[in-house]
């Protein structure tokens, strides 16, 4: 297939970029950040190409590159400061969108292969069971108002009790009220799966709904901002870095780590990869697997500090 008819004046790399954009966020299900990064990526290639061939870019230009012009791409990111991890992102982007292009053509090609820095491994950084309410009651209690500390306090026994992104959390809409043993939450790319709700998260929320100056019914959110909106997420990790800075908290305890955490507790008490996967909406098994070498590392800790001979 060859490239459209564009209007006058329109870049024919940028107006694929426009129709991936499309793709992603209608045929992939990706989610609104994601679509802007990978975007964002294709309009720097784009750029890059452009100075560094001295040309216009179009699929065709795309489609027959070399695995040189991508390493000098990839050199010119981590010369702007791109670190290990970004820069893996970075590429996995970039090669989506020389397969989107392939693909346009009707003959997807054999891209141009390049290795991106290898990113160093991390593992999360799980809180101790009395570092996460601590957490989550200093946070409570440092709100502006008794309601909005009822929310913050909520919100964070949520990510620990039941193991939801912040974007989950957010996303939550007062149809889950009133609340019961477990409930059904979306995920990433709309995928839904069932979450239990322990005591302590379930009263949580019930102080929470009961203090709550504006009304919780329907498809409105269930956690809103102090003037009735959406909650802006930032809020919530802004309360955390305050806790975390009075109680002397180590950096690594953020929201997102919560959920490490709840995922890594499970483990230790016996709980089974697959299961662990259901709770954590994971795709893979083997994004799961990583609490495995979690729970390794937690116990050679104690081991360390604990033996005579370690």
């Amino acid at each position: 297939m060859s490239d459209r008819q564009l209007e006058d004046g329109e870049h024919p790399a940028r107006a694929l970029a426009a129709r991936w954009s499309g793709h992603l966020a209608h045929g992939r299900r990706r989610s609104p950040h994601t679509v802007r990064a990978y975007v964002a990526t294709a309009h720097r290639l784009i750029d890059f190409l452009g100075r560094h061939l001295g040309e216009e870019i179009g699929r065709f230009t795309l489609l027959n590159l070399h695995a040189t012009d991508l390493r000098a791409f990839l050199a010119d990111r981590r010369g702007a400061g791109l670190g290990a991890s970004s820069a893996a992102r970075e590429m996995s982007a970039v090669r989506a969108f020389l397969t989107f292009a392939a693909e346009e053509e009707g003959n997807p090609a054999q891209l141009p292969r390049t290795r991106a820095t290898k990113r160093p491994r991390t593992l999360p950084r799980p809180a101790s069971p009395s570092d996460a309410i601590a957490l989550a009651e200093e946070a409570g209690a440092a709100a502006p108002n008794d309601w909005i500390g009822a929310r913050d306090l909520a919100i964070l026994l949520l990510l620990y009790g039941s193991g939801l992104r912040v974007a989950e959390a957010m996303g939550l809409t007062a149809r889950v009220l009133p609340m019961g043993q477990a409930m059904r939450v979306t995920g990433k790319r709309g995928k839904t799966r069932i979450v239990p709700l322990v005591p302590a998260v379930r009263e949580a929320i019930n102080a929470y709904v009961a203090l709550c100056p504006y009304p919780l019914a329907g498809e409105g959110r269930l956690f809103v901002g102090a003037k009735g909106g959406p909650l802006n997420p930032d809020l919530v990790r802004r309360a955390v870095r305050g806790a975390r800075t009075r109680l002397g908290l180590p950096d690594s305890l953020t929201p997102h780590a919560l959920r490490h955490s709840f995922a890594t507790h499970l483990l230790a008490r016996g709980a089974d990869l697959r299961s662990l996967q259901e709770l954590l909406g994971h795709a893979s098994l083997s994004s799961t697997q990583i609490y495995t070498e979690v729970d390794a590392a937690r116990l050679l800790d104690v081991y360390r500090h604990a033996h005579p001979r370690a």
